[in-house]
């Protein structure tokens, strides 16, 4: 039997940060307890499958109560798994408790990945985070003592009012803690946000371009000198730690999705649960669907998403995968595209991969938009 990997959304908050634009809620706690019966509900129609990989992700998993954590986490461990199961939470400093990580390593969950973002409390506070940077160091240290041994720190730059020095500090600081792996993102501003609004309002100051671009290499020079390895644009680990799960959306491997606004690749479908958490419970409880869109890939979509997942991966695609998959060589398909990059020196490609060099994966949206397939008939 085949193994996937299943994504679980918590959609609750305690304060929704002023950049996400994340299917996430703060004061809608009342929902919560009839929200996770519904969702326990969803995950155990899927007890016939096995999967290697879990993610609960939102929204912030770790603000549900206890109670609520071990009716989920009873829920999961009732479905089929492999022996080397990947099973991860995201939680933000501010709701970790001894009591909630202890239920979480008690009950199977191996991976931590924690939203901390900054190293400055001014910045968190700008950024509308709920926590200090003490709160982060305190739960950090408390997931250590409690056992877990496989740990995520989220950062962002490109941040209102953040410098050079800002940056450098927090890198510098969070690899003191020596995480397992690291998430450097650079801030955009998404539609509907308080930052969108700011932002149009000319009230938002950000790091210029060129500032942003030297926090990125300031991140690759810090973290690859403490033994990280880049192994995505924006994800690096130290040895044989990297993120089992994403790496399943970026090969283009199948999972399940389970919750409120949640995506599944299965069987050459794209599917979305409905946004709205009233009517997802509604549906779960009268034994309705919740996915709300249903769509067939085309052999393109395929393609084209094989193609731009994969070239997020520093070591690139396979070339003989692609083959196995497509009945096509890459060159066939996209060998005037290919040659433009390689003649820029923004793409490497040899007998067995295709990649973006250094300076292609400073300007990869630019470079993946050529990618899209309009004249290939399948």
């Amino acid at each position: 039997m085949k193994e996937l990997a299943l994504y679980i959304h918590i959609p609750f908050c305690k304060q929704k940060c002023f950049y996400c634009d994340f299917n996430s809620y703060s004061g809608k706690d009342d929902l919560m307890n009839d929200y996770i019966k519904a969702l326990c509900k969803e995950i155990e129609c899927n007890n016939d499958k096995v999967f290697k990989t879990i993610f609960i992700g939102g929204g912030t998993p770790t603000y549900l109560s206890e109670d609520n954590l071990i009716a989920l986490l009873k829920t999961i461990n009732k479905l089929k798994t492999s022996e080397e199961l990947e099973f991860s939470i995201e939680g933000n400093p501010g709701t970790f408790t001894k009591q909630k990580l202890k239920i979480l390593k008690d009950m199977g969950v191996n991976r931590l990945s924690i939203g901390v973002q900054a190293w400055q409390d001014f910045l968190l506070k700008n950024l509308g985070r709920i926590h200090t940077i003490q709160e982060f160091i305190t739960g950090y240290k408390l997931a250590r003592q409690i056992g877990f041994t496989n740990i995520n720190v989220d950062l962002m730059f490109g941040l209102p009012e953040q410098t050079l020095n800002h940056w450098k500090e927090t890198l510098t600081n969070i690899i003191k803690l020596n995480p397992e792996h690291v998430s450097c993102y650079s801030l955009i501003i998404e539609e509907g946000t308080p930052f969108f609004n700011k932002y149009k309002k000319g009230k938002l100051i950000l790091p210029d371009e060129e500032t942003e671009r030297s926090m990125y290499h300031i991140a690759l020079e810090i973290l690859e000198s403490k033994g990280y390895n880049q192994y995505e644009i924006s994800n690096f680990s130290l040895p044989n730690c990297e993120c089992k799960h994403n790496l399943v959306y970026w090969e283009l491997g199948e999972y399940i999705g389970c919750g409120v606004s949640a995506h599944s690749y299965v069987d050459g479908y794209r599917l979305e649960n409905i946004n709205s958490i009233n009517e997802y419970i509604r549906r779960i409880n009268n034994k309705l669907n919740p996915v709300f869109s249903a769509h067939k890939n085309s052999k393109n979509d395929d393609i084209e998403e094989f193609l731009f997942m994969g070239l997020r991966k520093i070591k690139g695609i396979n070339k003989e995968e692609f083959k196995i998959r497509f009945s096509k060589g890459i060159d066939e398909i996209y060998g005037d595209v290919i040659r433009k990059f390689k003649y820029n020196d923004l793409l490497i490609e040899d007998c067995n991969s295709l990649r973006l060099s250094p300076k292609g994966v400073e300007i990869s949206n630019y470079i993946l938009s050529e990618f899209i397939l309009d004249r290939y008939n399948e």
